[in-house]
């Protein structure tokens, strides 16, 4: 009954904090393509070609349902995949769209026309192939009318987090803030559109002010996951066991994720 969550390194690791908390009984393999991180400075049909990779892995150890816990691969690959590689009885999903949801204050799975919402101006922070990939705005206006969307590749980021150099992290999230705030003096909403970013979140906050509501994904994620899972219970896997896995170092990317999480966490060779 396990549930596969990928991302190219560490970031995913917030998401499967948040719904391993949401979903105590359901078991979870993580999978990180360490080894070729980050996405996020790749073309789309590398970062294509690598997702399903990892996520034909995560099906191998009895995960029918996985959830792309990295924005660049659910930006740049998920509609390519869903569109033409995924076998009906699986099911691979991005974490775009809770966020987007969330945003527009549209219950979970709302079909209905775009509509105008509260939010007219909204920046974006992600990885500069989430950027180029414009998913974000294009699943937006699925959803919601006369919303202006200020993008900023925030690169370097995703390496220096990983890195685990918080203070260079720091440094760059202002550097990005304020090139941001230049394009768009007065955002309403700020959404942190990379799983690494909510390690950041209080900084973005602080550079933002205070008037800015900040959108990260962990939470939100799991709350779509858990309602998901209680309207398609099918989709829980045949694995039974939790697990964590990763195409680079494991000791390294052990230690790396335990100090990410703040928890003891030992990666095995995917």
């Amino acid at each position: 009954m396990a549930v596969g969550i990928f991302d190219s390194g560490l970031g995913g690791l917030t998401v499967l904090d948040a719904v391993s908390k949401g979903l105590p009984e359901v078991p979870f393999v993580y999978f990180g393509d360490n080894s070729h991180a980050p996405y996020g400075v790749r073309d789309a049909d590398d970062v294509y070609n690598l997702t399903c990779k990892a996520v034909e892995r995560l099906w191998d150890e009895g995960c029918d349902l996985v959830i792309l816990a990295c924005n660049t691969a659910s930006a740049a690959a998920l509609r390519r995949m869903q569109e033409s590689w995924i076998p009906t009885d699986k099911r691979v999903l991005g974490v775009f769209v809770p966020l987007i949801e969330a945003m527009t204050e549209r219950q979970w799975g709302d079909n209905s026309p775009p509509r105008e919402v509260a939010v007219e101006h909204v920046a974006l922070f992600a990885t500069p192939a989430t950027v180029r990939s414009r998913a974000f705005q294009r699943e937006l206006a699925f959803r919601a009318i006369g919303v202006d969307v200020e993008a900023q590749a925030c690169g370097g980021l995703v390496d220096a987090i990983e890195d685990g150099d918080m203070i260079l992290a720091e440094a760059l999230v202002r550097s990005h803030v304020d090139a941001l705030l230049r394009k768009m003096p007065d955002p309403e909403a700020a959404i942190l559109g990379c799983t690494h970013y909510p390690l950041m979140q209080d900084i973005f906050q602080d550079a933002l002010g205070a008037n800015v509501k900040v959108y990260s994904q962990a939470n939100l994620v799991a709350d779509s996951l858990a309602d998901y899972l209680k309207r398609h219970p099918a989709m829980i896997g045949t694995g039974t066991e939790s697990g964590f896995l990763t195409t680079g170092d494991p000791e390294k990317v052990s230690r790396h994720a335990t100090q990410f999480l703040r928890r003891k966490i030992s990666f095995t060779q995917a």
